[in-house]
């Protein structure tokens, strides 16, 4: 809709790129150090539009996109860069009806992604076996109103998955490669096994882990994102760049 209503997330982005991300609620005032704005005000208001709190500041008034609710949730653990996850939703074929298991919930940026690409009518099933960061990435998936589509659990994956059928999998644990043999029988012929993991030599013990257990077209991947400064008169690389964030390594259950 090109009209912000009740109950929509919206996000408020400065001059300076500041991003501010809350739900509209009517009654309810957002504060700022650059003054405030109600949620009255916005609750009908162009998306697109320009709007200023009540000491003037202007601010862009925009529907989140799911890379900008990713670099603002709530977190208490590093998350996988959205330049990663985007790679991964497609190695998986993340999409409508996907299900999907993940191990190593983390504060739930993956878990986000997944359960925003799978629609209601797909699931994603996610354990963690650290009860606070169980928490973290419930209390985000609800924040964003994707809890219908997720299904969390309290357990360490060497206890095996309780589910199967299973299109796509992903890994974000030290170890991966001590639980393939579960991962494999819970995928169906064909799916799709996702790790992430940050050292070379990690990366090496997987491979040879997938060659004993029954995986094929293996593939290593590093995602590298420039961004530049996007100024006519001056356009060059930004000065910093998050280069290394992690090894991406995929494998398909093959007979």
């Amino acid at each position: 809709m090109d009209f912000a209503q009740a109950g929509d997330l919206a996000m408020l982005q400065s001059e300076k790129g500041k991003k501010i991300i809350f739900r509209l609620e009517a009654g309810r005032q957002y504060q700022t150090h650059k003054g405030m704005i109600s949620h009255q005000e916005l609750i009908g208001t162009r998306w697109g539009s320009t709007v200023e709190t009540h000491l003037g500041t202007p601010f862009h008034f925009l529907p989140p996109t799911l890379r900008d609710l990713l670099q603002t949730i709530r977190r208490r653990s590093q998350i996988i860069f959205p330049k990663d996850i985007g790679y991964i939703l497609l190695r998986l074929s993340i999409g409508p009806g996907a299900k999907v298991f993940e191990a190593g919930a983390g504060s739930g940026a993956l878990t986000t992604a997944f359960a925003w690409m799978v629609g209601d009518s797909g699931k994603v099933i996610s354990y963690e076996r650290r009860e606070d960061m169980l928490e973290v990435a419930r209390s985000n998936i609800e924040n964003l109103g994707l809890q219908n589509r997720v299904t969390f659990a309290h357990r360490d994956l060497a206890d095996g998955i309780s589910e199967s059928g299973f299109e796509s999998a992903f890994l974000d644990l030290p170890n991966p490669e001590i639980y393939l043999s579960h991962v494999r029988e819970a995928l169906t012929f064909g799916g799709t096994l996702g790790v992430i993991l940050p050292t070379t030599n990690q990366v090496s013990k997987l491979l040879g882990a997938m060659e004993d257990t029954g995986f094929g077209a293996v593939e290593v991947a590093e995602i590298m994102l420039r961004f530049y400064k996007p100024v006519p008169a001056r356009l060059r690389p930004r000065d910093r760049m998050v280069a290394h964030t992690g090894y991406l390594s995929f494998a398909r259950r093959v007979a």
